[in-house]
């Protein structure tokens, strides 16, 4: 089966599956993805999001396949925050596993 074959079978319910399994390291039995599964189960999301996301969330894959970054401004205003010398992330404070 070729690309153009897995993403016109792949059904929204598909790719909620195999982004949760990308987003969290498992299926949805709880069984970890190995290493083949996490590079080829984020490769199909990447490409069902360059095809199908018009609305591209921060830092996903938008339709045309360009990575979407939102500014700011933009990460501000969704979130409401009023004080423009709020950070909107301060990476130092995510802990490292």
């Amino acid at each position: 089966m070729d690309v153009q074959q897995i993403l016109a079978a792949m059904t929204p319910e598909v790719y909620q599956r195999l982004l949760a399994a990308v987003e969290t390291g498992k299926w949805a039995d709880g069984t970890p993805l190995t290493e083949v599964q996490k590079e080829s189960t984020m490769q199909a999301v990447m490409l069902y999001q360059s095809r199908h996301n018009a609305d591209a969330e921060h830092m996903t894959v938008a339709a045309g396949g360009e990575i979407r970054f939102k500014s700011k401004t933009e990460l501000k205003r969704e979130f409401a925050i009023e004080d423009s010398d709020t950070p909107v992330a301060d990476i130092a404070s995510f802990p490292l596993k």
